[in-house]
């Protein structure tokens, strides 16, 4: 994203904001900010280990998240909370994955980019392992679902475990097996969220 389109983007959502659409306008913002900060100075929270993870994408998608709802319910029920967490972690697991190929050409860009992969392949020589802390987070929201939608958070638990396992289980130096986990995972997660909207 250049940053003529973020001061466009910036401008548009002013506009909203002025001409009665406050929450689009929010919206609008957040995703401007979660691209930016991702990928542009000063910020370029892409080179900082789990820093881009949680300040650029972890906002963007959880509010992509409740969006729906919020647009159309005019406010946030707990169950779109809930949803979009899940949704938003199960994403940020599947980001994770898809940077494990990269390690070798981040770690040689310049300036180096840092990666949580990255980080974690060279301080705990394990690149796996934000995946499967964003998994293992997805497991311990299943606990706020609890007893009201015990369904939801049953099935949830199911499809994680699956997940963590595929991912555990993984040649993280097999490409094409990384490959063939990241589409298992984006499929994953498309079941997660289908499920999660039937258990309300």
């Amino acid at each position: 994203m250049g940053k003529w389109l973020v001061i466009t983007l910036i401008i548009a959502s002013f506009l909203l904001a002025v001409f009665g659409f406050p929450r689009i306008s929010i919206l609008l913002l957040i995703g401007v900010w979660g691209a930016a900060s991702y990928s542009l100075s000063p910020l370029q929270f892409s080179y900082r280990p789990f820093a881009g993870d949680w300040f650029s994408l972890f906002p963007a998608l959880f509010f992509l998240g409740i969006a729906g709802a919020w647009l159309a319910l005019g406010h946030i029920p707990e169950w779109a909370l809930q949803n979009a967490t899940i949704n938003a972690l199960f994403c940020m697991a599947w980001v994770m994955v898809h940077h494990i190929p990269d390690i070798k050409a981040d770690q040689q860009a310049s300036p180096k980019k840092q990666t949580s992969v990255v980080w974690s392949a060279e301080k705990l020589g394990i690149a796996r392992f934000p995946a499967l802390l964003y998994l293992s987070l997805i497991g311990l929201s299943t606990l706020w679902l609890g007893m009201d939608r015990m369904w939801a958070a049953i099935g949830v638990l199911f499809i994680v475990g699956v997940a963590i396992f595929l991912v555990a289980k993984m040649k993280t130096e097999d490409h094409e097996q990384v490959s063939a986990i990241e589409k298992m995972l984006l499929l994953l997660a498309v079941v997660t969220a289908i499920w999660l909207g039937i258990f309300i």
